[in-house]
């Protein structure tokens, strides 16, 4: 490199490395595509068509349009408040650090400068992975094949260091399974990216409203297939290939344009939390319909949400089990009610409120509990009664082993809520959530790619954690979420050879 572009000193984050005495394993990386190379693959998918729709795709994947066709920077402020246009994300991307900005466009520069970085491996998010979603039907499979192909072949070299991941569409488990088998088996690739839910129709509204008469009302009237509950395909299949294969689960999912992330001027507002929420609904789905339970292999690691949310949900499964489990749920069953006990307290101490006027036995219940005693068309009964069936729970540790052990939480360098994660004494049973090192260079978050480690490391001195729970951080909850899934999966890299040659 050009000793001009060379960095004038050890970075922070190089210093920190020096002292550790394990590999450190970045979880996301986000690297942009130069346009020229990965349109020429598409072409070669599916020519000047494919291209348009990528190029779309690019363009709409974030973008909000009025009825009219207006983006927001397009309209007035008017315009925005009647249309009610999601304010989007904008200026996401390193500029004024040109050298990081070439680093996330050049595999062989971000090879180069890994070592100023403080990683050893790391595994990359090429940002237009997620693009294909945004496209028609036509054309989301062969863009998905397309730039996954692109990725494997510009990587291939520098697979001892980096590896990319293959964008998996999840509209069926048919198109999922199509294009899992095709990127790991045809392109060789090892860790997959899914979208944590589809938007679909409700059948309901688009049957009165058909989306070709009224485009304006299928746009809102939607709901979310999150695969794991209440969806209307079998993901089963999907998830038990995702296993047969060895294949890490990632999902960079948020919930920007949902309830309480609608702000039509305010980015910030969106963005706050937005992966956190997104990603909590769909590990709440896997969970609650069972799929961590039939696929206890399964590993999702569910990235830039940070990992303090994944103890506060463990922690809320097990109080909010414990008192509506099966069982509990009996305490609140109306029919357990003791109508005459009830009615005699309510003479003894309820003058002031019946005016001296005689109980009322058969509307006693229902006028001391409101909206819970309103009477429905039947009372819940059989497995209605238990929203933890499906999940299987039985006791505290059915919820560990489905929560804890499936899901691990991609936290960025700087973020203090890890120490959520790492806090035994908080969560039940004394465990600690899975959180893995995720510098999300390549983003806006990270100006400069030399400091994630050191900021990381920062939390130690400052007593947020501890050097072991940065250790784990780091290294050992990484390497733990890609071999479980696939124990092969660190065969002939950098990694494999610095674990043997400190267990020797």
């Amino acid at each position: 490199m050009n000793d001009r572009l060379r960095t004038a000193q050890v970075s922070r984050s190089q210093a920190v490395k020096a002292r550790l005495d394990h590999p450190v394993i970045d979880t996301d990386v986000h690297v942009n595509d130069f346009a020229p190379a990965i349109e020429d693959y598409v072409h070669q998918y599916g020519g000047s068509a494919l291209v348009e729709a990528l190029r779309k795709a690019l363009g709409g994947r974030f973008a909000t349009k009025s009825a009219a066709g207006k983006d927001w920077y397009q309209q007035t402020a008017e315009e925005r408040q009647y249309n009610r246009t999601l304010r989007a994300p904008w200026w996401a991307r390193v500029t004024r650090n040109t050298l990081d900005l070439a680093t996330y466009t050049l595999p062989d520069l971000l090879a180069e400068r890994l070592a100023e970085q403080g990683a050893d491996y790391s595994v990359l998010f090429p940002n237009d992975v997620l693009s294909p979603a945004a496209a028609g039907s036509e054309f989301r499979q062969p863009l998905h094949r397309a730039i996954n192909h692109f990725h494997a072949d510009l990587y291939r070299k520098h697979a001892h260091r980096l590896t990319p991941v293959a964008g998996i569409p999840m509209h069926t488990p048919k198109e999922a399974i199509e294009e899992l088998e095709f990127a790991v088996n045809t392109l060789g690739l090892k860790v997959i990216n899914i979208p944590g839910g589809v938007r679909r129709p409700i059948r309901a509204v688009a049957d009165k409203y058909p989306k070709a008469e009224h485009p304006e009302v299928a746009q809102h009237a939607t709901y979310t297939d999150f695969f794991g509950i209440d969806s209307e395909h079998d993901y089963d299949p999907f998830w038990a290939k995702v296993v047969e294969l060895g294949v890490p689960v990632t999902t960079h999912y948020g919930s920007q344009g949902w309830t309480g992330r609608q702000s039509i001027s305010n980015y910030m507002f969106n963005h706050v939390g937005h992966f956190a929420d997104g990603s909590q609904a769909f590990a709440k789905a896997l969970f609650f319909g069972g799929v961590t339970r039939r696929f206890p292999g399964l590993r999702v690691g569910l990235l830039e949400g940070g990992a303090d949310w994944g103890s506060h949900v463990y922690t809320h499964l097990v109080d909010r089990w414990e008192k509506r489990n099966r069982h509990a749920v009996q305490n609140y069953n109306p029919a357990h009610a003791d109508i005459e006990l009830l009615a005699s307290l309510f003479e003894r101490y309820g003058q002031d409120l019946t005016k001296g006027k005689p109980v009322n036995r058969e509307t006693l219940l229902r006028d001391s509990l409101g909206i819970s005693a309103l009477p429905h068309s039947r009372d819940p009964v059989g497995d209605e009664l238990d929203d933890f069936k499906a999940a299987g729970i039985e006791k505290v540790e059915d919820i560990r082993d489905r929560w804890v052990n499936n899901f691990f939480f991609g936290s960025e360098a700087d973020d203090r809520t890890v120490a959520a994660a790492f806090n035994h004494k908080v969560n039940p049973l004394g465990v600690k959530i899975n959180a893995i090192w995720s510098s999300d260079i390549g983003h806006w978050d990270v100006p400069d790619l030399t400091e994630p480690l050191a900021e990381s490391w920062d939390l130690v001195e400052q007593g947020v954690i501890t050097a072991s729970d940065f250790k784990a951080f780091t290294f050992g909850n990484p390497y733990k979420f890609y071999t479980e899934a696939n124990p092969r999966f660190f065969e002939g890299t950098d990694i494999a050879d610095k674990v043997k040659n400190r267990a020797a």
